[in-house]
């Protein structure tokens, strides 16, 4: 993509995070200045939070200065400005807070794939992954208290660790959808997160999740929002046969874990007879099981298991789903653009309290997305798929141009 570069700056990247809607999001929080003409008013540190994303390795009073002629340019102060000081942006970060861009995040992203995006659709559904990870942020009390550590003892975390799971367009590996918590204690699990997104899915999406993620009341949500789901099933999860499809597919229930005994194998016998279970009880799925080979001759050969609820084989047979489901490491793609060549491998976040932690993961969610949203459109444009384009060398582009005030949107 030889016009890739001409294409990137800053101001390209505010096309995904328009400054209307930072100002909304600002309001809907009553986090807008207390007086006009501050030299760090709410949008300027919200495209400070997103440059944070760029310059891990620099200081803060540095990141400013590569924002501060770029958003001059843009009217973003009212009078003559000089670069403040570590304390003063510090300052500002905490008054304003995560949730402005919580807000904006959930406002902004959104699939960014069209119908003539290479790899991003299966049919008539566009392919959305759903995964977690942990970042560390500074070994802090209040960061200790609010977050936690992973393991005990002397297998304990040497930081604390923000657990996020996210929600993803496999094709474009924008994430659409957040949810962030601590690493341990009550309601800290990824499957505890994953839920607050699922009112996030469309009817034209297909969700792909791994065998962390399933549990019945969580594949009763996913499954309400309309959205169809293909779900790596838990090795301990019994699947009654009700038929055999010539794919080699079946239909079978996934049933509550509140039906057993006699009450299972009636509610079984009942669904092989043709009635419908009431839907608090057990819903219909279709099963694909297929083997990955013992490529190393280790005895590491591994039968998968999948649900779904495309339970039309013509829909879908079962080797096209088997060879969606693996579409789901594009999202292990996007963990590994946000914190290898956004954050840096191994690198601790440098916010020194809770609520600027999760700004700083959200600037950096923004920041990915735009850059994601980016490389989609250009892949669209040029007919190939975004995997093509290296996000690496993007995010190594759109820092030298930081500073391009001309490219930047007024």
């Amino acid at each position: 993509m030889a016009g890739l570069p001409d294409r990137i700056s800053l101001g390209l990247l505010a096309r995904s995070v328009p400054r209307e809607d930072i100002d909304s999001a600002v309001v809907a929080c009553g986090r807008q200045a207390k007086r006009a003409g501050g030299k760090l008013p709410p949008h300027v540190m919200v495209y400070f939070a997103m440059a944070l994303a760029l310059y891990a390795d620099d200081d803060y009073e540095e990141v400013m200065v590569k924002l501060s002629e770029t958003l001059a340019s843009w009217g973003c102060w009212e009078e003559a400005w000089e670069v403040p000081t570590t304390g003063g942006i510090t300052q500002a970060r905490a008054r304003l807070g995560a949730a402005p861009l919580a807000g904006l995040f959930e406002t902004v992203a959104v699939p960014v794939a069209d119908p003539l995006t290479r790899g991003a659709w299966l049919g008539p559904w566009r392919l959305m992954s759903v995964d977690g990870f942990e970042w560390d942020a500074p070994d802090t009390a209040e960061n200790a208290e609010h977050f936690g550590y992973s393991g005990s003892g002397d297998k304990r975390s040497a930081f604390p660790k923000v657990r996020v799971v996210t929600l993803g367009e496999c094709g474009s590996h924008a994430m659409v959808g957040a949810a962030l918590g601590p690493c341990a204690g009550k309601g800290s699990g990824e499957q505890s997160l994953a839920r607050q997104l699922f009112n996030r899915l469309d009817e034209d999406m297909l969700l792909i999740a791994d065998r962390n993620f399933y549990n019945f009341a969580d594949w009763c949500a996913a499954a309400g929002s309309g959205a169809a789901l293909l779900w790596r099933a838990k090795a301990d999860l019994t699947l009654p046969l009700l038929r055999q499809y010539p794919d080699g597919s079946y239909a079978s229930l996934v049933i509550s874990p509140k039906v057993t005994g006699a009450a299972r194998t009636r509610l079984i016998e009942s669904a092989r007879a043709g009635q419908v279970p009431a839907p608090e009880r057990a819903r219909a799925v279709r099963v694909v099981e297929y083997e990955v080979p013992d490529r190393e001759g280790d005895g590491k050969g591994e039968l998968i298991c999948l649900l779904t609820t495309v339970t039309d084989p013509m829909a879908a047979p079962a080797t096209v789903l088997a060879d969606t489901y693996h579409q789901r490491w594009e999202h292990e793609t996007s963990n590994d653009q946000l914190k290898t060549h956004l954050r840096g491998p191994g690198r601790v976040l440098r916010s020194k309290k809770p609520d600027t932690v999760e700004q700083e993961i959200y600037g950096y969610l923004l920041t990915h997305y735009a850059i994601s949203s980016l490389i989609c459109e250009a892949a669209t444009a040029a007919d190939i798929d975004p995997d093509r384009i290296k996000f690496a060398r993007t995010v190594r582009i759109v820092r030298r141009r930081v500073a391009d005030s001309a490219a930047f949107p007024p």
